[in-house]
């Protein structure tokens, strides 16, 4: 007998049978309800309201105070699983601390962001841990683990992995589709997401706005054919935010929002985040969509089904059971502790000439200067601060606050119009309030500006402003109390804000000068589009809801009362050394919603590190930055750089230790650092191989490579071995600090095949040649040591030997090709020390069975002007002209043509023509216009060919291909 009333009441049933029973229990409307992000109680069974998502990249984020670690991609930069391990402890510890003390939290944490760093502008490459794959995944599973908790049964939190699949631009991020070959597919984007989900420590993913091949995520095939495959585990996939809308309202995929809801549902899409907490509107569409035939309650059954599965498993219905019910903690010493070891090992040391490091010294002046020297920078998915350290307080207290000279080098200025100078009025003390989203709101973009301040008005009296320029004219003014002028929902203008932030930042702005009118500006506020305008009611950029337009803007004279980098170049000839921290504000030029232009400083910034180093040349660049900087020129002139993400609550201490040799840096870059713009290939070119993009195909000379970093001390790399065992490579090597300093050291190991003849790049031979465009080396392997001087370790690790293979366009399958491989190991991904070679036995690729088996188009092995799009909205590719105006074509390198062909036969829609070329021979067809782009048709025509001989396409006009095959027994005409 039980006490349970229930069966899933009973713990000592399995989570599955007692999810069964619950949901053999719930009424059709109850289940349709838990499809949404917020699912109401449902009171009769005991079952509390349950919400997926909660933000957690870096820390607990949208819910007030929490520990802040630094960035993701600083994360990335540390090489360090265990410590990204005890992270995603801390961090899932301080989420159940909040559920306890606010029911507005979840447990169900969507993080982390496992998209590949693969372009430098893109705008939230904060949120990436890197540009490769293999370490991406390492870092992910840590995180993970971490989060998840190693109860055998229950969970901490419920990670989900964002943002399925090959997402890497926010400019037109909910249309633009990511054109994304079999080999990119396999090799690179779904690798990202494969190993943290075999792992076990994952409980679902998130599809991300954008379409793949002509398709939208959120009804993506490849969620049933990968994601599922690679676990038993029940997976939820929550969708990202108004995506279920963003079907029919901005792609237009779909003609009624029944149809996308159902074709999102029976892709696999669980939970719909859609319409905030009013759940009202998907629900409805999902009960429309089953009264017109497009789903069936199997359909509802299966999403409820995983969703009450994560929620057993969270301990919802066993609170006495659950390990982690009392374990929450928020804001403890080893937290704390934690947040500075992240801080510093995230430090890569970029270069340095010996000035570094700089022991503190009496009398021993530093000059700290730059527009990030005295700020610790939050993004749009930090907590708020509960502990704050600067570059300036750090510094300050390492080195002794009487021997630090402090300039930001803003540009102070005035603004004058015809009714006197731009003021901020005195504020009454009772509108004093404390900061923007201090007390936490599950939808920080819903979180308004300050109307209870007083607006700027014009007058007598002037306001300095402190002007800074974040690039491409983007301005933000501050006021000498540290507000910045910003704009509230009534359109006012106020110094109201203590950062710049906001789903649409209110705080930036743009002076244009105004022709005809020396020295005149106007002043747009960027966030509106509106134009500042000072009449009796004060300085407003919209009235009555609508925006000022430009011939009602006030125009202003600029007065500069100080030029910020004048006042450098003065600190920095007075100071026996020199701080520059420049950088970037996460919430400016490059987040969510913004890539960025260019990979250049801001020339502001650029301005201040030159004049600090043109007054004293012991200058060293800090670069605190989401991202990598083309800084060229410094590279080249000053003794040192160092880069850190945005380093959290820590930050400001971590780079002190580091500056006075408390700390030796051993980051290392998790993506390369181009020297120009020039190196880059378009944002929406997903084609890392034919593009050559990231260190596996980048055939330039970076600025800094992939995995460079740094230190104070000197290791030396001996007996590198490779034996191996079964499906494994036990490789093995020692490393030895043979320095004077305690210091980390980050070995890394790579593996190209090692074919006589080598590319440009060092890599092995192209398409041209005999085999497929391989990766110039490969990270399989990495461990971060510490070592004591004269101490040695030796390394073991394990390399699976599939990790020496590509995908096989050719045979549709992962293929490891007989032969000799070079294992590499070293410093970084260019700093190789030692080098072996493994013989791999096995069969040969071997040609393309056209004859056989045909090809699907999309199975090219190199293409020049294609896109692929989908066959169909279901399922499948096809290959068309990136323009109807340019000819696309494709190369299918050694196919089979058998005995002899006589022809072959295109499945095709669209309008335009098509060639094809082999063996000497060649044919053209004029494509008529189909119904449609899913109106196929079979065209054939004559190519009397045997043998084995490359393959030529070209594609013309609207044309779209879906596949090729042989005819044998006579054309049809």
């Amino acid at each position: 007998m039980t006490d349970h009333p229930f069966p899933f009441r009973d713990p000592q049933l399995s989570f599955s049978r007692r999810t069964d029973d619950l949901l053999g229990r719930l009424t059709l409307d109850e289940r349709i309800a838990m499809l949404h992000q917020f699912a109401p109680a449902v009171e009769r069974l005991g079952l509390g309201p349950f919400r997926t998502g909660q933000e957690a990249l870096h820390g607990v984020a949208w819910m007030g105070p929490a520990t802040v670690f630094p960035q993701a991609v600083g994360l990335g930069a540390t090489w360090n699983d265990d410590l990204v391990r005890r992270i995603g402890e801390a961090v899932g510890n301080e989420v159940r601390a909040k559920r306890a003390q606010d029911d507005r939290v979840g447990l169900n944490v969507w993080a982390p962001t496992v998209n590949l760093l693969r372009h430098p502008l893109w705008g939230r490459g904060e949120e990436g841990y890197s540009e490769d794959p293999a370490l991406t995944s390492a870092v992910a599973v840590a995180y993970t683990r971490g989060l998840r908790g190693d109860d055998p049964r229950y969970w901490r939190t419920a990670p989900v992995l964002k943002h399925w699949l090959a997402h890497n631009n926010e400019t037109d991020r909910d249309t633009a589709s990511s054109s994304v070959r079999p080999r990119v597919l396999h090799e690179y984007d779904l690798r990202a997401f494969r190993d943290a989900v075999k792992a076990g420590a994952v409980a679902g993913v998130m599809p991300a706005y954008n379409l793949v091949n002509g398709r939208p995520n959120h009804v993506s095939p490849l969620l049933r054919e990968h994601l599922r495959s690679w676990t038993d585990q029940s997976l939820v996939v929550c969708s990202d935010a108004g995506a279920p809308s963003n079907l029919v309202d901005s792609e237009h995929y779909f003609d009624t929002h029944e149809e996308a809801t159902a074709a999102s549902l029976k892709a696999g899409v669980d939970s719909f985040t859609d319409h905030g907490t009013d759940s009202t509107v998907m629900t409805g569409r999902i009960r429309d969509a089953l009264a017109k035939g497009f789903i069936d309650e199997g359909d509802i059954d299966t999403a409820v089904h995983r969703l009450l599965a994560m929620r057993f498993a969270l301990g919802e219905f066993d609170p006495d059971l659950d390990p982690y019910a009392e374990n929450g903690a928020l804001d403890t010493p080893e937290h704390r502790a934690l947040a500075l070891e992240a801080a510093e090992q995230a430090l890569v040391l970029l270069k340095n000439d010996g000035i570094l490091p700089l022991a503190p010294a009496a009398g021993r002046t530093v000059a700290v200067v730059g527009l990030l020297a005295d700020a610790c920078k939050l993004d749009w998915y930090s907590g708020t601060l509960m502990h704050r350290s600067t570059p300036l307080d750090g510094i300050r207290e390492r080195y002794g606050a009487e021997n630090i000279v402090h300039v930001e080098g803003v540009d102070r200025i005035r603004l004058k119009s015809t009714a006197g100078w731009l003021y901020v009025p005195q504020a009454d003390e009772a509108t004093v309030g404390e900061a923007r989203g201090a007390e936490g709101a599950l939808d920080p973009a819903l979180l308004a500006g300050r109307t209870d301040l007083p607006p700027l008005t014009c007058g007598e009296e002037a306001t300095e402003l402190a002007l800074v320029d974040w690039g491409d004219g983007v301005l933000t003014l501050r006021t000498d109390e540290g507000l910045y002028l910003s704009v509230a929902e009534d359109g006012h203008v106020r110094a109201s804000a203590d950062e710049p932030g906001g789903w649409v930042v209110q705080e930036t702005f743009r002076l244009e000068a105004v022709e005809g009118h020396d020295g005149g500006y106007r002043l747009l506020h960027i966030g509106t589009g509106g134009y500042v305008s000072v009449a009796a009611g004060g300085a407003k950029v919209a009235e009555s809801g609508e925006k000022i337009s430009r011939e009602y803007a006030t125009v202003f004279l600029r007065e500069t009362v100080e030029d910020g980098a004048e006042a450098v170049a003065r600190a920095a000839a007075g100071a026996d050394t020199v701080i520059v921290v420049a950088g970037n504000d996460p919430h400016i030029n490059g987040r969510e919603t913004e890539d960025r232009t260019t990979l250049d400083l801001p020339a502001q910034q650029d301005r201040l590190w030159r004049a600090a180093h043109a007054a004293n040349p012991r200058t060293v660049l800090v670069l605190t930055s989401a991202y990598p900087y083309a800084v060229t020129e410094a590279a080249d002139t000053l003794p040192a750089l160092l880069w850190t993400a945005h380093g959290g609550q820590a930050a400001g201490t971590a780079l002190a230790r580091a500056l006075a040799g408390d700390v030796s840096p051993a980051g290392r870059l998790p993506q390369t650092w181009y020297a120009s713009d020039e190196d880059l290939p378009g944002l929406l070119d997903y084609d890392i191989i034919g593009s050559r993009q990231t260190y596996l195909y980048f055939d330039g000379a970076p600025l800094f490579p992939f995995g460079h970093g740094l230190g104070y001390s000197r290791f030396t790399y001996s007996g590198l071995s490779a034996e191996t065992d079964g499906e494994l490579l036990r490789v093995k090597l020692t490393v030895t600090n043979d320095g004077s300093c305690a210091a980390d050291e980050v070995a890394q190991l790579y593996v190209r095949a090692a074919l006589p003849e080598q590319g440009a790049g060092g890599g092995p031979e192209t398409v041209d040649g005999d085999g497929p465009e391989l990766p110039s080396r490969k990270l399989v392997g990495h461990r971060r040591l510490h070592l004591l001087p004269g101490a040695s370790q030796e390394v073991e690790l394990l390399v699976a030997t599939e990790e020496l293979g590509h995908w096989s366009v050719a045979h549709g399958r992962w293929t490891v090709e007989p032969g000799a491989y070079e294992l590499l190991a070293g410093a970084s991904s260019a700093d190789i020390r030692l080098t072996t070679t493994t013989v791999v036995e096995g069969e040969p690729e071997g040609p393309r069975p056209l004859a056989g088996r045909g090809l699907d188009a999309a199975d090219y092995d190199r293409q020049q002007g294609t896109e692929i799009l989908d066959r169909t909205k279901a399922s499948g590719d096809a290959v068309a002209p990136a323009s109807p105006e340019t000819e696309g074509q494709l190369v299918y390198r050694a196919c089979d043509f058998g005995e002899r062909v006589e022809g072959l036969k295109f499945l095709v829609s669209g309008e335009g023509r098509i060639t094809a070329a082999a063996g000497g021979q060649s044919l053209a067809l004029r494509i008529p216009r189909t119904g449609g782009p899913y109106d196929y048709r079979v065209l054939e025509a004559p190519l009397d060919l045997g043998g084995v001989h490359d393959l030529h396409i070209g594609l013309e006009g609207t044309a779209r291909l879906a596949r090729v095959d042989v005819v044998t027994g006579g054309v049809s005409a």
